[in-house]
C-alpha cells in the first residue's frame, strides 16, 4: 500500500478522519481504487446502530479478511457479498451485523480516528431525517 493512509469522510454536515487497517490489505487496495467515493448513507435494517451503502450484486472479487460480525463504533466494513448483497457498513454504536438471511461478517478495513464524538449525531440524523451524502477522499501526506 503506497501513499497516505488517511481518509477524510464528509457525511451529511459532519467530517471525520479515518485510517486504513493493515489487516485487510486487499479490501484497502480495492477501496483506494474507488476514491474519491461518493454515495448515500442510509440507516441499516437489521444490524443495530449503523448506516450502510447497499451495492446489490456488485462483485469486487475481494475475499474475507479481518472480518467481524460485531464491529465497534467508528469501524467501516465491506461485506463482499455471498449470502446477502454487497455493502459498506458504517458503524456508530452497537452492531450485530446481520441480514434477513441471518448473521454476517464483513471486512473491517477503515477506522474513524478523528470526529468520533459526532458519529452518534450522524447516525441519528440518518435514522430520523433519511439518506445523507457521503464522500470518502484520500488525504495527501502532509510534511
Amino acid at each position: 500500500m503506497e501513499g497516505s493512509n488517511t481518509v477524510r469522510i464528509t457525511a451529511g454536515p459532519y467530517q471525520f478522519r479515518a485510517t486504513f487497517e493493515s489487516n485487510a490489505p486487499k479490501t484497502v487496495e480495492l477501496f483506494r481504487t474507488l476514491l474519491p467515493y461518493r454515495q448515500k448513507l442510509i440507516h441499516v435494517r437489521w444490524s443495530g446502530e449503523a448506516m450502510w451503502i447497499p451495492l446489490g450484486e456488485t462483485d469486487f472479487g475481494v475475499p474475507f479478511e479481518n472480518h467481524t460480525a460485531h464491529p465497534a463504533p467508528g469501524q467501516i466494513l465491506l461485506y463482499p457479498g455471498g449470502i446477502s448483497e454487497t455493502e459498506f457498513l458504517f458503524c456508530y454504536g452497537g452492531v450485530a451485523f446481520a441480514s434477513k438471511m441471518g448473521p454476517l461478517a464483513a471486512n473491517h478495513f477503515l477506522t474513524i480516528t478523528e470526529g468520533g464524538e459526532k458519529l452518534h449525531d450522524l447516525g441519528q440524523l440518518v435514522l430520523w431525517e433519511g439518506a445523507q451524502d457521503v464522500l470518502f477522499e484520500l488525504v495527501e501526506n502532509q510534511t
